[in-house]
């Protein structure tokens, strides 16, 4: 019998794998059964990509099959929060749903956003289903470029 070691050229250890699996796998299943406010198992929570450009950090979320009025948007103490419902939209009286895919009811989104944000300046835009908000930074945040002069 061969005695095997378990390092390689990309040093794999059996026990750092599974808890890096273990922790991925409780990654999901915290995002997944995540509670709300009211104590309710969140169903569905929408897709968000943050950017950070030059002179401004821009936030967008994937919100199909929903209304502006459905979604409500606040900021708190650097904290960004995204709620709203989507609602199935129709009665299931006289027909049957032989499969739905489709995810419904209440999210919350909260995002720590850094302190160099222009709160006061924030830009928001609804359209095709995607939320669009800008975030100016602040003057002082902004790179400066600094001219060498040559003597």
């Amino acid at each position: 019998m061969a005695i095997v070691r378990w390092e390689s050229f990309w040093s794999i250890n059996p026990m750092v794998n599974m808890t890096g699996l273990q922790h991925r796998l409780n990654h999901i299943f915290e995002d997944y059964f995540q509670d709300d406010d009211e104590g309710q198992i969140a169903k569905w929570s929408p897709h968000v990509e943050i950017t950070e450009l030059e002179d401004h950090f821009e936030v967008s979320a994937e919100l199909p099959g929903m209304n502006r009025d459905d979604i409500k948007v606040e900021l708190k103490n650097s904290i960004l929060t995204i709620s709203g419902e989507k609602s199935a939209g129709r009665e299931e009286k006289d027909h049957k749903i032989h499969l739905c895919e489709r995810a419904y009811g209440s999210f919350k989104r909260s995002f720590q956003l850094p302190s160099n944000v222009d709160s006061k300046s924030i830009n928001a835009e609804f359209k095709n289903g995607i939320l669009i908000l800008n975030f100016p930074k602040l003057e002082e945040a902004k790179p400066k470029q600094i001219d060498i002069k040559v003597n």
